[in-house]
């Protein structure tokens, strides 16, 4: 039989790169990675789910079957906008020196490539990928279809690892065990538009919304705990929309973002801002949208394996860190323990996004190391 040979990691984050993926993602990038994963065993299954404005968006499972633990890795496929302003296109794979520059050469398709890469190595055991094309949009339709998806398959993994670029200043310094919540509330306030002069005619918004806000403002949610920093609520847009020097708005809106840790819990904080906003304004509305809850893998078993291979195959010890943004990992919890480890973080969604070669070597070192760890 003819020897197989092993994806490259390199050459794989160039091919995922020049597939142009901007979220949500479909097609040609899907491809890529599927005839990737084909040859090494693994069972592949891809499907979209969703319309427009969320949707629709590709998923794609795949599964090598194997003795011993379900380890699945996680990530997407998805990237956001390049923006202007690139040395050279965003979407052509370029070599410069040490570096491998394009959309998504950390965020995240370079991990990706190394998931492939360290399956490749470690022939033996049950490892499943779950990607998604929508991460960095709304995830309506991504990794919690995914997640019914491998229920319905009876494919739930005992632990995964999210490949989202958590390292600060250099590969293996941080992995994230937890992260907070989101939540983002928008807020409308009625009024009745009139003459500056003529105030007593007119009812003006304005007073009531900032008011509120005022109270909002205020909030101390809570102090942190052991694991995670405080609570922060955020007023990050206010809105009339009047041009007019003599007219009394009719309605004032605003938007506030909270990030919230394992204290809180989204649903409970929309209602809070609810019953301050009607308190100052009966008559306003109130919408809120939870886009993740507050999780923690407490330091374990994972935790403990992935740090042990990170100190194998690097030599640092890592930080178990719950800093940061959310991540799909917040979905993936509900399921088993979760960890997240990849890439250093400094061009994630910046102009130039660059991985060092190096470091998509090492990752892929360190990613076999784990699933050896697991296979043993």
């Amino acid at each position: 039989m003819p020897e197989t040979i092993l994806p490259d990691p390199v050459e794989l984050t160039k091919a995922l790169i020049a597939a142009e993926s901007i979220t949500p993602a479909r097609g040609a990038v899907f491809d890529v990675l599927e005839a990737a994963l084909l040859p090494l065993g693994f069972r592949v299954e891809r499907f979209v789910e969703g319309e427009a404005p969320e949707g629709p968006v590709e998923n794609l499972l795949a599964v090598r079957d194997g003795a011993g633990p379900h380890f699945a890795f996680a990530g997407h496929l998805d990237v956001v906008p390049p923006g202007q302003g690139w040395t050279s296109d965003a979407f052509t794979p370029e070599v410069r020196g040490d570096l491998l520059y394009g959309r998504g050469a950390v965020d995240m398709k370079g991990a990706i490539a190394a998931f492939v890469a360290a399956a490749a190595r470690v022939p033996e055991g049950m490892v499943g990928l779950i990607i998604t094309g929508d991460e960095e949009g709304p995830a309506t339709y991504g990794t919690p279809r995914l997640i019914e998806r491998m229920a319905e398959r009876g494919l739930t993994p005992d632990m995964c690892l999210v490949g989202e670029p958590t390292s600060q200043h250099r590969l293996g310094d941080m992995i994230k065990i937890g992260r907070r919540g989101s939540t983002v509330i928008d807020i409308a306030i009625p009024g009745k538009q009139g003459h500056v002069a003529y105030p007593h005619l007119a009812d003006n918004p304005v007073p009531r919304l900032v008011r509120a806000l005022a109270e909002i403002d205020a909030i101390e949610l809570d102090q942190g705990n052991a694991w995670f920093q405080s609570s922060n609520i955020e007023i990050i847009d206010m809105a009339v929309g009047n041009p007019a020097t003599n007219v009394i708005p009719g309605h004032a809106g605003a938007r506030i973002s909270i990030r919230f840790n394992d204290q809180q819990r989204g649903p409970d904080l929309i209602a809070r801002i609810e019953e301050i906003v009607q308190r100052h304004a009966p008559s306003g509305i109130v919408k809120g949208r939870v886009y993740g809850e507050a999780f923690l893998t407490e330091p374990g078993a994972l935790s403990a394996l992935v740090a042990g291979a990170i100190q194998a195959r690097l030599g640092l010890a890592p930080e178990l860190s719950t800093t940061g943004g959310t991540s799909d990992a917040r979905f993936l919890s509900k399921l088993c323990p979760v960890v997240e480890f990849g890439l250093l973080n400094a061009t994630m969604h910046k102009l130039d996004e660059a991985v060092a070669l190096a470091d998509l070597a090492a990752l892929t070192d360190v990613y076999e190391e784990v699933l050896r760890r697991v296979m043993q």
